[in-house]
């Protein structure tokens, strides 16, 4: 082996690595800026019935569609459920749940209870459902989820 072979590919492998960096960066630069603007235009808004602590919310995502977001407004120290499932007569299942907290903060994960314990902080939750893009075949993706916020006097035994 010449050196002249060894120099080239030691310049390559900068370069290679150079440009997938570069292509990460545009990827998650782009995602961000475009689950931010969903989050923050075109969240639906989880609406509790007057003297209610749970709410029922359900839908489809359409074959293109990867993911719904909602919100709703509560307080630090509110105990939270949210529970999510398939919703009958549709041929795939939207199965991954997000929450996205006021201070920044997130937590969630696929089907069943995606979330449960006590709100870090005052304000507007917000609450990403999505198919799991690993396991699509990219049909019609239903998704039933059962949130429950219970008041701050019902919540202080939990929250201690």
């Amino acid at each position: 082996m010449s050196t002249k072979g060894t120099h080239l590919s030691f310049s390559i492998i900068p370069l290679r690595v150079a440009f997938v960096t570069a292509l990460f960066m545009l990827a998650t630069t782009h995602s961000n800026a475009s689950t931010t603007a969903n989050t923050a235009s075109n969240a639906t808004a989880i609406k509790f019935a007057k003297g209610r602590v749970s709410t029922n919310i359900s839908g489809k995502l359409s074959p293109k569609q990867n993911e719904h977001w909602y919100q709703f407004a509560a307080h630090r120290h509110q105990y939270a459920i949210i529970n999510l499932s398939p919703l009958a007569g549709t041929s795939e299942t939207a199965n991954v749940g997000v929450l996205h907290m006021p201070n920044g903060e997130q937590d969630g994960t696929k089907g069943g209870i995606i979330y449960q314990g006590c709100l870090p902080a005052n304000g507007n939750y917000r609450l990403r459902i999505a198919r799991n893009l690993m396991a699509t075949q990219g049909k019609t993706a239903g998704y039933s989820a059962e949130v429950i916020v219970l008041p701050k006097y019902a919540s202080e035994s939990l929250c201690q």
